[in-house]
């Protein structure tokens, strides 16, 4: 869905589109008239009839209104139309006290100049470890404005509260984990803010969505729609989105004003790092059970005609899936051909002799699944992080890895951004998507900078399946080819 069909079904939510609306809207108001503007349940609400694109016709409440997101747009039409009004939108709390306790790189710098010029509304994207938390502090203490930090675990929403004391000298409020509490600088979950933005978008002046790859997906693009915040910002290693709505980030924060890649700061400000893959064959039982699977799901395909081009060509598949018994057996067969390939039992062997070789050394194992991730961990003794990890059991994991007493830990993707990972030197890749976001942000994990370093991200894959392809389409981002060894 494209943020087009996105913004038709918000307004329909909210009664803003109706049908048989009559689209004629006077350009001047009455003279014995003042235009109001008020907010309500993420939209704001005219007195008077304006002619501008965004604002529609509600016929149930007989307002004109338009979604909070173009409250910026619809001020500034005014103000060139010279059309008085009462602004009675924002519910903006005073200038916030704030200090600066940190200092800027120059392409920090760099990337908070470029996002001024952009009129305060844009995307930076700077690699894992790369500082764009502080990039936002400065951003935060330079506007001294109401600031809602959106973030997509309850981890991060503490590191960032912890941040935001540390560097600015605020004690933010937070939305999340069982904690409700607004204050003029709030660091909330997506999940949170989207509970609450129809009552609290009118009280932040700038919005800064960290990770904010997840903003398009069609819940989420809610709180962007719905928000009044004048000034925008988006964080993230890797904005590219395998089902294409990344595209819409443009229109819910701004354009990317500025992006590095982990080549750029190698070296300099993150560590040198070479990638390297391993390949691994499937034994006669797996390689059977392989093909079988696949050869029933590719058959299908062409059968039917169904090319896998992109994420929606999948999507078709499970919505056949749903009314086609034959549709959903290929379904099964695709995802166990994957699980296959995955979880082939000779990359455990390969895992313990990239072990040997990098022995002495902080070593992150990285798996698609728990499947594998729990089979490493009880064959090598090595500690496992999954989402099923009490909280106080992957912090003491996380800590003993960070002293040194743990070398190796193995984990699934709750690693794969959000928490603030211990420093390690070499990340092995045992099963994976065909994400470049997902392959950057476990690059990311390995280049903190520390002298002498040089880190070394492993992939193993298994040979004569899919996971080849995946290996190179999740790597096409990597821009710096001297650092590929494909041996």
């Amino acid at each position: 869905m494209h943020l087009n069909e996105i913004l038709l079904l918000k307004n329909f939510q909210l009664h803003c589109i109706c049908r048989n609306v009559n689209i004629f809207l006077p350009s001047k108001l009455k003279h014995n008239l003042t235009l109001k503007l008020r907010y309500q349940g993420g939209t704001i609400v005219l007195s008077e009839p304006v002619d501008l694109p965004f604002i529609k016709y509600d016929n149930r409440s007989g307002n004109y209104r338009c979604l909070g997101m173009n409250y910026r747009e619809l001020k500034e039409s005014l103000e060139r139309s010279g059309i008085e009004y009462v602004d009675e939108v924002s519910e903006i709390q005073s200038p916030l006290e704030a200090i600066f306790r940190g200092t800027l790189r120059k392409y920090q710098e760099d990337s908070l100049d470029k996002w001024r010029r952009a009129g305060m509304r844009g995307v930076i994207v700077i690699p894992t470890g790369g500082g764009k938390t502080v990039i936002a502090l400065r951003a935060i203490y330079e506007l001294r404005e109401s600031t809602l930090i959106l973030v997509p675990t309850i981890d991060l929403m503490n590191q960032w509260a912890r941040n935001v004391k540390e560097v600015l000298g605020i004690t933010p409020g937070m939305l999340g984990g069982g904690i409700q509490n607004v204050l003029p600088v709030t660091v909330a979950t997506y999940d949170s803010a989207l509970t609450r933005i129809t009552h609290i978008g009118n009280r932040f002046s700038l919005l800064i969505a960290d990770e904010c790859h997840h903003l398009p997906a069609p819940s989420y693009s809610e709180i962007a729609l719905y928000s009044t915040a004048l000034h925008r910002m988006g964080l993230t290693a890797t904005p590219e989105r395998e089902d294409g709505l990344h595209k819409e980030l443009d229109t819910l924060l701004g354009p990317i004003v500025f992006r590095l890649s982990p080549s750029d700061l190698a070296g300099t400000y993150l560590s040198e790092f070479k990638l390297r893959r391993i390949t691994v064959d499937l034994d006669e039982d797996e390689l059977r059970e392989y093909r079988k699977n696949y050869e029933f799901y590719s058959g299908y395909l062409k059968r039917k005609g169904i090319y896998m081009r992109s994420p929606r060509s999948l999507l078709r598949l499970i919505m056949l899936s749903n009314r086609d018994p034959e549709a959903r057996r290929a379904l099964l067969a695709r995802n166990e051909a994957i699980r296959i390939s995955l979880n082939a039992k000779k990359k455990v062997d390969a895992l313990i002799d990239v072990l040997n070789e990098y022995r002495g050394k902080k070593v992150i194992v990285f798996t698609q699944n728990n499947e594998l991730v729990y089979r490493v961990s009880r064959m090598l003794l090595i500690p496992a992080i999954t989402h099923l990890t009490p909280k106080e059991e992957r912090e003491l994991i996380l800590k003993n890895f960070r002293d040194g007493r743990y070398r190796v830990i193995v984990t699934s993707k709750v690693l794969d951004e959000g928490i603030d990972v211990p420093d390690a030197s070499v990340g092995i890749i045992m099963s994976g998507t065909g994400s470049s976001r997902e392959f950057v942000q476990r690059l990311g994990r390995i280049l903190r900078k520390a002298s002498g370093k040089s880190a070394e991200l492993v992939e193993i894959v298994t040979r004569n399946t899919t996971e080849p392809r995946a290996s190179y389409r999740r790597k096409r981002t990597m821009i710096d080819g001297r650092n590929k060894d494909e041996g």
